[in-house]
């Protein structure tokens, strides 16, 4: 950790130095690969990796530097300016500070690995070098977002991931499917970030400025009615990026796109953008006073719970993954929702390392099986895939929350945060969660990995390939030893954070003993139920018994709860049939009648009023005869009287 202090002083005394090259190296890729991609398909990757691993380092320079800076390492800079009008000046305003500088090792870290896995994935691909292209543009929007100082900057970051989504979730647009799950996100994030948007008009109208800086410090001064205002309406933007109730239903869907695609959605891009920002702006959620924070910790424990038994139900491998996901960013709001910033930003942290594992775990498995996702038509593949399958056992104990692996460390955390602030009905919601998390993802290992050899017919099994196992092996030793992060030491994440998010209430003494034993053992029987009722020998009678005892419960978690259709019925077709009826029928009839009508008023009178138009002088000069006497009598009277 020394040589990389010294080595960031002796870079830069400004750590914001490094911040334009971080985002300008995969945005530059991104054109050029667009531009010449084609000519020189097979180096793509390459090229791609090697711009995002660029960006690492830089990344991990910065980081150094603010290291070094301690407390006082916020700097901003404006590298140029943007929008200029009048007084009104908007700069490319860049902001590093102690939690942007951990967010860009996520970033720039985990997708690093992700982009070396998917030269392997995605070779032979027809659109190999678009592909990177996208997925370059991807990390460089999600760069812009966590670096700027200014709520525009922010803004553009923040709909940048947006059309990427859209672009690399629908990648193989080919696929029915595919189109219209791109779309989906689209359409659903579009409405959390009309939310968005009111809310970032409300507190520049407050507050005066864009800065997040000027707002951060003047948040205080905000009365608790408009901060509530404000707060909620980021959420609602919150709820979108980062897929919570209402606005989950796009993840799952999400899963059409490259499996790379999702690791990058799912652990270190678009999803981890709503947790960022509540951090990022926590001074105007704390403004509030307790409604917004309550609301914010409610929504993620409710969604926490929601998603994770529509996991334990759901059969398609990569399906599951997005409903853990849900469920973890869930947890991440739990946190924040009490206060615990740091904690939420820990949690962050430590499952971008074990869900970019299981994602890539899971494209590897679809990679050897000809691209089946049907968890009941696999089994025993750790033997076939002994690399694959042992790393994703990592991923598995550490979402599930046993020692030593990174989620204990980080959910026990943020759990604890929930009880020190007093959120009891959360915390026991958040310990349920985790008998729930570590039941489904066992559930999706023992069916898939363990028990005897079973395999689609047809197909040969094989492991994976060196440039896959390279993002696989680094991620399983970050989902084992990721929570050192936050181990009293060099660097403690929660106490390296204090500065921007401000320090978060922890239990003491026996209590947090206590509080750690309890969600360690709600893992452990999660786990031990799974084997129970999917490794055992009389495992197929266990689960035909729970079935039959709750039918309605199981057939509903695996219909999404019926979400779907009431969206559909309630929502989609009442707008479908609207939009057909003024296309069809009021445009036509009113808006074109209104129209047509008015141009038909116009012919008519102007072929009546040709009438007088003769070309015949006579008739002019009678008619100018004709008015000379009008005007003659008209004056006449009038000096008669």
């Amino acid at each position: 950790m020394n040589d990389l202090v010294l080595a960031a002083e002796g870079a830069s005394a400004d750590h914001t130095a490094l911040a334009p090259l971080i985002i300008a190296l995969p945005l530059a890729s991104a054109f050029f690969l667009m531009l010449f991609g084609k000519r020189i398909d097979r180096l793509a990757g390459v090229i791609a990796s090697g711009a995002i691993g660029g960006a690492f380092l830089a990344s991990i320079i910065t980081f150094g530097s603010v290291v070094a800076a301690g407390h006082e390492a916020a700097e901003s800079h404006r590298f140029f300016d943007w929008i200029t009008v009048g007084d009104f000046s908007v700069g490319f305003d860049l902001l590093v500070d102690q939690l942007s500088a951990v967010m860009l090792l996520v970033v720039t870290g985990v997708g690093t690995l992700i982009h070396v896995y998917s030269i392997g994935y995605m070779h032979g691909d027809a659109r190999y070098s678009r592909f990177f292209a996208y997925l370059n543009l991807f990390v460089a929007f999600m760069l812009i977002l966590v670096l700027a100082e200014n709520l525009l900057l922010l803004f553009v970051g923040w709909e940048g991931v947006g059309l990427c989504s859209y672009l690399l979730i629908g990648f193989w647009f080919e696929k029915p499917s595919a189109a219209d799950a791109a779309k989906k996100a689209f359409i659903v994030n579009r409405v959390g970030d009309f939310s968005f948007l009111l809310g970032i008009f409300l507190l520049v109208a407050t507050v005066g400025s864009l800065s997040m800086v000027a707002i951060n410090a003047e948040a205080g001064a905000m009365s608790a009615g408009v901060a509530t205002a404000i707060a909620l309406l980021l959420f609602g933007g919150a709820t979108g990026k980062s897929a919570q109730i209402p606005l989950y239903v796009w993840l799952p869907d999400a899963m059409a796109g490259p499996t790379p695609v999702s690791a990058l959605i799912h652990a270190a891009t678009m999803v981890t953008a709503g947790v960022y920002m509540v951090a990022r702006l926590s001074p105007v959620f704390e403004a509030s006073g307790e409604v917004a924070l309550l609301v914010v910790g409610v929504v993620g424990a409710a969604t926490a719970l929601w998603a994770a038994v529509m996991a334990s139900f759901e059969y398609d491998i990569k399906k599951v993954l997005a409903y853990s996901t849900i469920s973890q960013l869930g947890y991440m709001f739990l946190a924040q929702g009490a206060h615990a910033y740091s904690a939420g930003i820990f949690h962050l942290v430590t499952h971008a390392f074990f869900k970019a594992l299981m994602f890539l775990g899971a494209g590897a498995v679809m990679h050897a099986l000809a691209g089946e996702v049907d968890m009941r038509k696999m089994g025993g593949l750790r033997k076939a895939m002994p690399i694959t399958g042992t790393t994703f056992l990592m991923g598995c104990l550490a979402i599930s929350g046993i020692i030593p692996f990174a989620g204990f460390f980080s959910k026990d955390a943020l759990l604890a945060a929930a009880w020190a602030d007093g959120r009891y009905v959360l915390w026991a919601v958040g310990v349920l969660t985790a008998f729930l998390t570590a039941f489904y993802m066992f559930r999706l290992y023992f069916r898939v990995f363990e028990g005897p050899l079973k395999v689609p017919e047809g197909v040969h099994v094989h492991d994976v390939p060196p440039t896959m196992a390279a993002a696989l092996i680094p991620l399983g030793i970050l989902s084992v030893v990721g929570g050192v992060i936050n181990l009293p030491g060099v660097l403690t994440l929660e106490h390296f954070l204090e500065p921007v998010v401000g320090e978060a209430q922890v239990p003491e003494g026996a209590i947090a003993w206590v509080l750690g034993g309890l969600a360690f053992v709600a893992g452990a029987l999660g786990i031990a139920l799974a084997r129970a009722v999917y490794l055992s020998r009389a495992s197929s009678l266990r689960r035909r018994k729970a079935y039959s005892r709750a039918p309605g419960l199981v057939d509903a978690a695996r219909d999404k709860f019926y979400i779907d259709r009431i969206y559909g019925y309630g929502i989609v077709a009442p707008g479908k049939a609207l939009s057909s009826y003024l296309a069809n029928v009021f445009d036509p009839r009113y808006v074109d009648g209104i129209v047509t009508g008015t141009g038909r008023l116009v012919a008519r009178a102007s072929e009546n009023l040709r009438g007088i138009q003769t070309g015949y002088v006579r008739n002019y000069a009678l008619v100018f005869l004709s008015g000379a006497v009008v005007i003659l009598v008209i004056q006449l009277v009038r000096v008669g009287l």
